[in-house]
């Protein structure tokens, strides 16, 4: 009897434990509900605490926005049993409508009032108000621009501006109407979700991050085994996705648009992302720092923020960010021009295409093979001193290539293969390009569902004739 009941016990002990389902509906759902299917939870929060390894959070797409973070701190699913939250296309916003109560008429339709959450700098930076349903940054971002603060008797209508030395706001309604009546709304929430502390496991997908004063999906502190897949982060103060840290994380489709910085990695955080679209950004479009190392491919980046894709090192010797790049298309579209590789970064790009974009290269070493750079007007190469350089099986249609301080030509090609002993088999011609993508990068409301996102690269045409 006893090695019986023995055996049972070991049987108990190794058989895997039962996965849940749980559900959450923010219109219908109550916290005092059991967070089953037909007595959903009113918030994710409370599933998120429930929640164990092997189990589901299912969010209903109910329409409107669910306004709270999804937020993980020190939670962990197990290997092969990850905790899982299905957005199935619901959206989180963080933005609210400003309450008249607490904001002061200066005169007709100027108006004053306090940060609805922090005047710290930080915050600040990051602001925007939606004004007649669009983003109104005022022409600053964290990472980009920053316009001078107008002065408040200056300000059109639709407009705001930051008085530092009151720790005030001033905005003007459209039209000089009401405030009450003009339905602006503010963020007064950081991120879509969150993830701090100690974090493993965990599978994000079908979800979309908007309207939040710092980032879509923020990423902080020690993680492992984090999948995003299948999300959207659409028009949020700092970052579509920032991983900081000591964290790793992966990416499975995922449309970032109208955020200060499409992605943005930090710290010594490991990222590997596909069938990324990124476009619409206002600082960077894709920007990664520190001594972390990035995978992007099978992506597509519109590159028209004030700066496109930036890889860049600690100062201190060997703190090394390195980025390698496969079957990517970065497109400049006017506002961005450079693709830039700063001190201290490793970058290694295969099967790309650089359109309308030129390449300074001034990093630790760089190496492009498989590539096409061109354009319209015609971008250059640049090469400094320091760059460990190597390239093969390219396609350059360019002004200029220049190593450290020779320039090189078409005509000069063959001197450069010479000297450097780089791209014996690549070509130097004329290159035309139709691009079959659809579809707009620029949307105004966010998008509740994203189908698999396909790599729609350009097809190149080339004329061999030139280089002959």
């Amino acid at each position: 009897m006893t090695i019986r009941l023995f055996a049972l016990w070991v049987a108990i002990a190794v058989t895997p434990a039962f996965a849940r389902d749980w559900y959450v509906n923010h219109e219908t759902g109550a916290d005092a509900a059991t967070g089953e299917a037909q007595q959903p939870f009113r918030s994710i929060a409370l599933a998120i605490k429930s929640a164990g390894p092997g189990d589901t959070i299912h969010l209903a797409p109910t329409g409107t926005p669910y306004r709270e973070v999804a937020s993980f701190y020190n939670k962990s699913g197990e290997a092969g049993r990850p905790i899982t939250l299905d957005g199935h296309g619901a959206v989180l916003s963080g933005a609210e409508p400003l309450d008249p109560a607490r904001w002061e008429q200066v005169t007709g339709g100027l108006y004053r009032g306090a940060p609805p959450v922090s005047g710290d700098a930080a915050v600040i930076g990051r602001w925007f108000f939606l004004i007649d349903g669009r983003v109104q940054r005022m022409g600053r971002s964290l990472k980009g621009p920053h316009s001078a603060w107008k002065a408040a008797d200056a300000l059109a209508p639709g407009q705001w501006t930051w008085n530092e030395k009151e720790g005030m706001f001033y905005l003007r309604t459209p039209g000089d109407r009401p405030l009450g009546e003009c339905g602006i709304r503010a963020p007064i929430r950081s991120n879509g979700v969150a993830l701090s502390g100690s974090c493993e496991h965990l599978v994000i997908r079908n979800l979309t991050a908007t309207h939040v004063y710092n980032d879509g999906f923020n990423i902080h502190g020690y993680s492992r085994d984090i999948l995003f897949e299948n999300v959207l982060a659409v028009e949020c103060g700092d970052d579509g996705i920032s991983a900081h840290d000591d964290c790793t994380i992966e990416v499975r489709g995922m449309v970032s648009t109208g955020n200060s910085t499409g992605a943005c990695h930090a710290g010594k955080s490991r990222t590997t992302s596909e069938r990324m679209v990124i476009a619409g950004n206002h600082g960077y479009d894709y920007f990664v720092l520190n001594t972390g190392a990035h995978v992007l491919r099978d992506s597509r980046i519109l590159c028209d923020a004030a700066q496109s894709l930036v890889v860049i090192g600690d100062q201190e010797e060997g703190a090394v960010c390195t980025l390698a790049l496969d079957n990517v298309l970065l497109q400049g579209a006017g506002a961005s021009s450079m693709i830039k590789a700063n001190r201290n970064s490793v970058v290694n790009v295969s099967r790309c295409t650089f359109l309308n974009l030129s390449l300074p290269v001034a990093g630790e070493s760089f190496s492009l093979r498989q590539s096409v750079v061109a354009g319209a007007p015609k971008p250059y190469i640049v090469i400094y001193e320091h760059t460990h350089w190597t390239a093969a099986s390219n396609l350059y249609d360019l002004t200029y290539l220049r190593v450290g301080d020779t320039f090189y030509k078409p005509e000069t090609f063959a001197d450069y293969r010479t000297a450097t002993g780089r791209d014996s088999d690549s070509l130097w011609t004329s290159v035309q390009f139709i691009d079959r993508s659809d579809g707009s990068f620029t949307p105004t409301e966010p998008v509740h569902e994203v189908g698999v996102i396909p790599s729609r690269l350009p097809e190149a045409i080339v004329s061999r004739e030139a280089d002959e």
